[in-house]
């Protein structure tokens, strides 16, 4: 197991003597406060080296989880979620429309988590005015990051995130602010503005498909398997939704059919995107592997990708 220098990046912080059950007791809490809680609050959102503030409505009621997040600063931006779908969106997002991901929200799964992070409370602190508890997550091998989540002490839902990775450094943080979670909120509160565009998501299919890879760190399993079809491709293009109930990445194999396509690998903040020219039973591919993981996993899935050749029928 790595040893992530988490405490450098906390001030205040109070160590508790406790157990892996106390932390795996507060995530099974985390993993219902946002179907349960309503709030309004002002947070920070700090991703390489830039910073924005964002105000948020959450109402839970009759059943539904209506959120809606306004950027205050820099160009506007707001986008609207329903049961953790998005419904619109505006400002410079709306260049990304077709790409707007449709996953359902994470659901915390302690005992799962456990067996691939190190789950412990290591202190308590205070974060927009409130009491919380801090959870950190050490990764049990290189393929995943480190968190640390701070927990309000009431309502269990997180006030503060951040994620580091096997060095210490920061490569993403969430902090509240403000956060009220006694107030009432008007209809007006989670409607939308008369910017926000309407998100239509890409026309996606259910299939089997004979793409499979051939390795992923473990923990991470297979969600969902779908081809979309993209503008400027003459073939849908095969998508895998891979999750270890804490980090997500997707797999996209695009058929070049004779086409030509740069590889390219970015890193921003926890995200690495990197695309890949592999063989194929039928030519070559483009694999394109995006997530919240290491450069190096991501490459070692692509290079992992394998399809399975279409049996002809007797």
């Amino acid at each position: 197991m790595r040893a992530i220098p988490l405490l450098m990046l906390l001030s205040g912080w109070v160590v508790l003597p406790a157990h892996a059950a106390d932390a795996q007791d507060w995530l099974d809490r985390l993993a219902h406060a946002e179907q349960q809680q309503s709030f309004q609050g002002t947070f920070i959102y700090e991703r390489n080296g830039s910073f924005s503030t964002q105000e948020i409505w959450h109402r839970v009621a009759a059943g539904e989880v209506r959120e809606r997040v306004f950027q205050l600063d820099g160009p506007p931006q707001e986008a609207l979620r329903v049961n953790g779908q998005p419904q619109c969106i505006s400002g410079g997002l709306v260049s990304s429309l077709e790409q707007v991901p449709s996953a359902s929200p994470r659901v915390f799964d302690a005992k799962k988590l456990s067996a691939f992070y190190d789950l412990k409370v290591i202190g308590g602190s205070r974060v927009a005015g409130r009491d919380v508890v801090i959870i950190s997550l050490s990764p049990r091998d290189p393929h995943r990051y480190g968190f640390e989540l701070s927990l309000d002490e009431q309502t269990a839902l997180p006030l503060k995130s951040v994620m580091v990775s096997d060095n210490g450094q920061l490569l993403e943080r969430f902090q509240y602010v403000r956060m009220d979670t006694s107030s009432s909120m008007a209809d007006s509160d989670v409607a939308p503005g008369n910017q926000c565009q309407k998100v239509v998501p890409a026309v996606r299919q259910h299939t089997v498909t004979p793409w499979r890879s051939e390795w992923v760190p473990d923990g991470f399993t297979l969600t969902d398997t779908r081809l979309v079809k993209v503008a400027d491709a003459s073939k849908p293009v095969t998508s895998l939704l891979f999750d270890d109930g804490l980090s997500r990445f997707s797999v996209f194999i695009e058929p070049l059919e004779g086409n030509k396509a740069e590889e390219a690998r970015t890193q921003l903040g926890p995200t690495a995107a990197l695309s890949r020219h592999i063989a194929s039973s039928t030519g070559e591919a483009m694999v394109t592997v995006v997530g919240e993981i290491p450069m190096g996993t991501a490459e070692r899935i692509a290079l992992s990708m394998r399809d399975t050749p279409v049996q002809s029928s007797p």
